[in-house]
Formats: C-alpha cells, sequence, structure tokens
C-alpha cells in the first residue's frame, strides 16, 4: 500500500513539473514584462493589454539618457520574464542593470530593424586620426536613439513587441494580434493627422532648434531640417562649449528660425540663453517621458499630438 502512496505523489510531481515546463516564461498568472521608459511602456501596454503584468522603470519625467536605477529597479528587472527597450543606446545604464539583478529576461530592443539615423560628423573632426580604434566601444555614439518621434517607427515597435509576448505567452496570441492590430491602425490615423497639420507651416519656416538632436526621424518624415540643437548630439549629457553656442546662434539667425524647442526632462537655462540672445521664442514640448496619468501627455498618441500642435504653433 505504502508502495503505491509512493507511486501516486511522484505521479503529482511530474505532472506538475510538467505543467511548468509546458509555459516556462510565465510567472503566476500573467508574463512579467517590465519597459524601461514610460514611452516604450505605453506601446508594449497597448499590445499586451490585460493580459500581461507590466512595470515601468524609469518614473515619469526622468530623462533615460542619465538614468540611475536603484535596488528597487534591479529586483523589478531580476523577476522580469520579458524586458522591453528602445535599443540604439538610448537606455545606456540598462547592460550594468542587467549584469548586476541577473535574472534570465529576454530582452527586446523595439527600435530592432528600423534604419537609423546616424550623425552627419564628429565634433572633433580634427582629432579623428589620433586613435582610429578609439570607438570600438562606442558603437551607438553616431547613431540617433529617438525613433518615436516618427509614428511610422513605431509601427515596428508595435510588430517587435507583439513577436515577443506571442512567442512567450502563445495562449494569449489571438489577444495580442488584435490589440497590434488596432493599436496599428491608430498609428496610421496619426500619421495622416500629423501631415495635416504640418502643412499649415510654410516650407520656409519649416527648421528645428532643440535642446539636444531629437527630432531628425521627425524632421527626415514631415519635411523639417534640422538647424541645431543646443546640446551638440543625441544624449543630454553632452556638454556644449561657448563656441558651441555662438555658433548655434548665428545659424538660428543666418536660417531666420523662429523658436527653440525643449524637453521638459531636461534643464532650461542654456536654451533661454539662446532664445534670449537671438530673440526668438522658448517653445516647451515632451521628449523623453510622457506625463502622469491624466496630463495633455499622458500617452503616445497624446504626446505626438502635443508636440506636432506646439511646433506648429512655433513656427508657422
Amino acid at each position: 500500500m505504502k508502495r503505491w502512496l509512493w507511486i501516486a505523489a511522484m505521479l503529482v510531481v511530474v505532472t506538475m513539473v510538467s505543467a511548468c515546463a509546458g509555459k516556462p516564461a510565465v510567472r503566476g498568472d500573467k508574463l512579467s514584462v517590465v519597459a524601461t521608459t514610460t514611452l516604450v511602456g505605453d506601446v508594449v501596454a497597448q499590445v499586451g493589454g490585460d493580459v500581461i503584468d507590466l512595470t515601468v522603470l524609469l518614473p515619469v519625467g526622468a530623462d533615460p539618457h542619465v538614468f540611475d536605477p536603484s535596488p528597487q529597479d534591479m529586483a523589478k528587472v531580476a523577476d522580469a520574464n520579458v524586458i522591453f527597450a528602445n535599443g540604439a543606446g538610448l537606455e545606456a545604464f540598462l547592460e550594468r542593470l542587467l549584469e548586476n539583478a541577473g535574472g534570465d529576461a529576454d530582452v527586446i530592443h523595439v527600435s530592432e530593424g528600423l534604419k537609423f539615423i546616424e550623425a552627419e560628423h564628429h565634433e572633433d573632426d580634427e582629432h579623428e586620426d589620433e586613435d582610429e580604434h578609439a570607438d570600438e566601444d562606442h558603437h551607438h555614439e553616431g547613431i540617433d536613439p529617438h525613433t518615436w518621434t516618427d509614428p511610422n517607427n513605431v509601427l515596428r515597435w508595435v510588430d517587435n513587441i507583439e513577436a515577443a509576448l506571442v512567442r512567450h505567452d502563445p495562449a494569449h496570441a489571438a489577444d495580442y494580434k488584435a490589440n497590434a492590430d488596432a493599436y496599428r491602425a491608430q498609428l496610421r490615423e496619426l500619421d495622416a493627422w500629423v501631415r495635416v497639420q504640418v502643412a499649415a507651416i510654410p516650407a520656409e519656416n519649416r527648421k528645428l532648434v532643440t535642446d539636444h538632436e531629437t527630432f531628425a526621424y521627425f524632421a527626415q518624415r514631415y519635411g523639417f531640417e534640422q538647424v541645431g540643437a543646443v546640446v551638440p548630439g543625441y544624449s543630454t549629457a553632452a556638454q556644449p562649449s561657448a563656441q558651441d553656442l555662438a555658433d548655434l546662434e548665428d545659424r538660428i539667425r543666418a536660417y531666420g528660425v523662429k523658436a527653440v524647442f525643449v524637453g521638459s526632462t531636461v534643464n532650461p537655462a542654456l536654451a533661454q540663453r539662446v532664445a534670449e540672445d537671438t530673440g526668438i521664442k522658448l517653445v516647451f514640448l515632451y521628449t523623453g517621458s510622457l506625463t502622469a496619468p491624466g496630463g495633455e501627455a499622458d500617452s503616445y498618441l497624446s504626446y505626438v499630438k502635443y508636440n506636432v500642435m506646439a511646433i506648429v504653433e512655433g513656427l508657422r
């Protein structure tokens, strides 16, 4: 009799192990998902819906270029099944965070597969021959990571997010597909809306000066020219020299630029100085973060609409 009890107990254990092995990526009732920024998080939420357990790493208003993770962030990453990041070098903190946190999460770069815009030159061209291998460990240095400023790029985000969620949680594949299809339709409508709005700006006024080089994908898609940036580069961590600022002010005057646009996640002091020196408007946009729920840019769709209307008002 005892032998039969032992066999029955072993069968229960084997059944439990097999059940767990059948869906190794799901812990508890839902897939545990982490998104780095509020922008990535919103798009992941649109595709994942109620069937995922989503945590956004960066708080509202945080600058992803200089974010410093906390021990609590390490715990979030360690417990995740899937981590969604923008990629293209935006989240400089992520590699070290993953090393310290451990865990076995699948890291998905939502911008994977896009054609990235690269810097046309480097600030110290005269020193480029000093060490021809100096940038081997900085392969993202000349890549613009701000892919989301063009809604058409976010369509690729949706593709990558859907594929990853289906791979890790095939039981909800139909839910992910339905959500993704509905959101793709909204993104295409958003693109059409943007085109109508920017048509109100005379072609000669479509010149952008920003706090750092943020809107290249937007400019490329909708017929704008990026004249320059207060911080010459793709990261807010850089520091402009006095000569950089003087050169920018000369270009603003030469090109007849009407406004300088500054993001909500950066210190506006230098942009304010440039605006005052050149007599142009200072206009605030949202760049690296959404607002809190209920704010004027609390979703990716409202974020784009707010920025486009601010640009239209600033330049026409």
